[in-house]
């Protein structure tokens, strides 16, 4: 996290600083038998896994049950790649292992240090003690090189939520599990096979070399940037003067309507419960069982759009918490996002677990069988999206009837008729004094509010798509009062700099902000930016609310999307200083971060 931004990381020998030899135009799909960590937490000569190794089984992350756990944190070698690296990891494995809790139970969690800098675990969605949230500098100092650290809460939840490190880039590196918390009453939703699913952004390079990129030269890992071929077919299709205005306008803002992703698929290899997409993670059934999957989205950088060709999923959970059933085709999941889902194969075949990336520069991929060893068709990536008009100007440019992204080829925007198009609902907004400042190039004067659009790349195309809108949490809020005051925050950055913020003031600039114990109060987050943000508030819920102000889906992880205003209500029950941060990691460790004190 930002507070650890002075501290010094020595260069990690197995992570080169050059550019990787391979195509630009090339994902990594990684070894056939997918990564794997050498010698499951000792530094053994060579991999586990051989290249022919058959498919991996379900589950081959390690589980472990009961109150009372140890975890050790390390480094491990590993290869995803076919070139040998080092990870951190807990006990050995990526993704660490598996923690099943009961709803009820008091867990012991007893973490070591084995790394030669410090470390930590925050326990992502669960409500704790802030003493225990596991942010250096914010709940605790971190955990030092040879200590243990013994985290102890009440666990007051159930659901599906996960773990990560919170120190500097260590999550990139692969410090992240899963945790799965039994309700007290039993599941609300019987399943025969029950998977965790388990997204991840996988790099050979080293992450501070990846950093200081980004911050030279941010759109170095953009291969998709408008050609001269497509600015020929805007002519065809537009004219040349509306053509070349679509270029002026791009150029005169230092914008790019490709930035849909600032790490690609060209140092990223897509991982699914850490194989490969060449290593093919499978989890078996019986035809006519139900299978529940827990899809987390514990990536560093990437948004997935989540697909089962042939297979309808039913939304049951989202950030943990159940919701009203929604049938769906596919799923955007935001990074820190949880989503659960039932599905019902009834056919003796196998199906294809699809998650592409938001820019389409690669994916992760696995396989539901009734039989190791089965595989299906992997479908074609969707092919990429040009942000459009309303992802830049918001109600404005809905307001004025246009659908069609101001007419640019590749930004159709014909599926979001119905929408709510501003008005009295997409006021203009206030920006502060901060914002107008070499950290801020861009500023959104009346943002969309609707929740219905599945985003850039998802609009009519044909499949069902999941949307913020569909989502309504089962038994409503849980606090009916209305909120007292509102927080009104912007996000905000500059592109070209790699400068990311609340308000146009960096983490480092900031003053904590303040709630007061027990109000119930509105936080309204208004998208400067043209990239979707998911922002996390530690320690306490986040209960989004519809355009109308009514009580739409409660979340630890709301994805705020290009030029959106949103509101959520939250009750200040939590005590403590707690982090609150676009969970982005680099944009977080850029800037984009604060600290909420309740008091």
């Amino acid at each position: 996290m930002p507070v650890d931004a002075q501290m010094e990381f020595p260069m990690n020998p197995f992570f080169p600083t050059d550019r990787v030899d391979r195509s630009r135009r090339h994902f990594v799909l990684g070894l056939a038998a997918g990564g794997t960590a050498a010698g499951l937490g000792l530094l053994a000569p060579g991999p586990v896994w051989s290249a022919t190794a058959p498919a991996r089984p379900a589950s081959p992350m390690p589980q472990l049950r009961g109150d009372t756990f140890d975890l050790t944190i390390g480094d491990t070698a590993v290869d995803f790649t076919g070139a040998r690296r080092i990870a951190t990891t807990v006990n050995g494995s990526i993704p660490g292992p598996v923690l099943r809790w009961r709803e009820g139970d008091t867990v012991t969690l007893r973490v070591t240090n084995r790394l030669a800098v410090p470390t930590s675990i925050h326990w992502h969605g669960i409500l704790l003690p802030f003493q225990m949230d596991g942010v250096p500098g914010i709940s605790f100092p971190g955990i030092a090189p040879g200590e243990t650290f013994t985290y102890r809460f009440p666990v007051r939840q159930s659901g599906t939520y996960w773990y990560h490190s919170h120190s500097r880039f260590q999550e990139q590196t692969g410090l992240y599990g899963a945790i799965v918390v039994e309700p007290a009453g039993g599941e609300r939703h019987r399943a025969d096979r029950d998977y965790v699913v388990m997204l991840n952004d996988w790099s050979d390079d080293d992450p501070e070399h990846i950093f200081a990129t980004l911050k030279r030269q941010s759109d170095y890992y953009n291969f998709a940037e408008p050609t001269a071929p497509e600015f020929f077919r805007d002519v065809r299709t537009m004219g040349l003067q509306a053509a070349l205005a679509k270029r002026k306008m791009w150029n005169t803002m230092r914008m790019s309507p490709s930035d849909l992703s600032d790490v690609s698929g060209y140092t990223y290899t897509y991982l699914m419960n850490g194989a490969t997409p060449n290593g093919n993670w499978t989890g078996l059934f019986r035809p006519g069982e139900k299978v529940r999957l827990r899809f987390i989205n514990g990536s560093s950088m990437t948004y997935f759009d989540v697909r089962i060709p042939g297979l309808k999923m039913t939304v049951i959970a989202a950030d943990g918490q159940d919701v009203e059933p929604v049938p769906v085709d596919e799923f955007r999941i935001g990074v820190a996002e949880i989503y659960d889902v039932l599905v019902e194969p009834q056919e003796d075949r196998a199906y294809t677990v699809f998650a592409q990336s938001i820019d389409r520069t690669g994916y992760a991929r696995g396989t539901l069988a009734p039989r190791l060893g089965m595989q299906a068709e992997v479908p074609a990536m969707d092919p990429r999206s040009r942000l459009a008009m309303v992802d830049m100007m918001g109600a404005m440019a809905m307001g004025n009837g246009d659908h069609s992204g101001g007419g640019m080829q590749g930004m159709d925007m014909g599926g979001m008729s119905g929408m709510d198009m501003g008005g009295a609902k997409a006021p203009a907004v206030h920006h502060a004094r901060t914002e107008y400042g070499p950290s801020v190039d861009m500023h959104v004067d009346m943002p969309r509010t609707n929740l219905d659009d599945p985003g850039v790349g998802l609009r009519d195309n044909g499949r069902r798509v999941l949307t913020y809108a569909d989502l309504h949490t089962i038994g409503g809020p849980i606090d009916r009062r209305e909120p007292g005051r509102e927080i009104e925050l912007h996000l905000t950055g500059n592109m070209e700099r790699y400068m990311w913020s609340f308000d146009g003031v960096p983490f480092a600039d900031a003053r904590p902000v303040h709630f007061r114990t027990g109000e119930r109060l509105r936080v309204v987050l208004v998208n400067d930016t043209m990239m979707p943000h998911p922002i996390h508030l530690h320690g306490m819920w986040s209960e989004l609310e519809s355009p109308d102000g009514a009580f739409q889906v409660r979340k630890h992880t709301i994805s705020v999307q290009p030029a959106q205003r949103v509101t959520y209500a939250v009750s200040a029950d939590a005590v403590g200083r707690w982090a609150y941060h676009c969970h982005m990691l680099y944009h977080m460790e850029a800037g984009m971060f604060r600290e909420v004190v309740v008091s």
